[in-house]
Parts: C-alpha cells; sequence; structure tokens
C-alpha cells in the first residue's frame, strides 16, 4: 500500500531578493444587486406561475398530461412559498432596523 501525504500545503516560490511572487486576482465578474437579483427572483416565480396556468388550461381542453401539469403546479406552489417567506423575512429585518435607535 502506497502511503499518503497529509501535509498538502506547499511551499510558494520565492523570487531571489525575498520577496514572493505576485499572485494575479482573476477578472471580478459583474455583480448583481440585491435589487436586480429580487427582481430576478421574482419574475422567475411569475414564469412558474405562468408554466402552471398554461399547463392547466391544456389539461382542460384535454391536450395536457396529467402528469406534468400537478408537477408544474407543485413547482409553483413552492416556488411561491419561499417567496411569500423570503418577503416575511425581508419585512421582519426592515422592522427590526426601524427599530434600532442611532
Amino acid at each position: 500500500m502506497k502511503p499518503v501525504s497529509v501535509n498538502t500545503f506547499e511551499t510558494p516560490n520565492i523570487e531571489p531578493g525575498g520577496r514572493a511572487p505576485r499572485i494575479e486576482k482573476p477578472a471580478a465578474a459583474p455583480e448583481e444587486s440585491f435589487g436586480q437579483a429580487l427582481a430576478g427572483a421574482i419574475e422567475k416565480v411569475d414564469a412558474l406561475q405562468g408554466q402552471a396556468d398554461l399547463e392547466s388550461q391544456k389539461l382542460a381542453n384535454g391536450e395536457g398530461n396529467l402528469h406534468e401539469t400537478v408537477l408544474a403546479l407543485e413547482k409553483a406552489d413552492v416556488a411561491m412559498r419561499l417567496a411569500v417567506k423570503v418577503r416575511s423575512k425581508l419585512v421582519d429585518a426592515y422592522n427590526e432596523v426601524m427599530r434600532m435607535s442611532v
């Protein structure tokens, strides 16, 4: 059996003169604001609701599949419940900040 090395740290290569090599940072991706992230999440919930409505209409017209309709309805339901929970947490956080004294 081959022995396994536990030490995974490597010593950095130090340039002559005692200076450590410069480490290049990767280019930062453009950051998304909180408002943009929240708006995107709401759009996704709305899209799931629209898909569930479309599947329900198809099923009512005799064109859809019961399994796909139930799945779309459940996805929309879970997304809406999550959105409501997040909204409640945001409102609670806002109220907590407003109660703080400066």
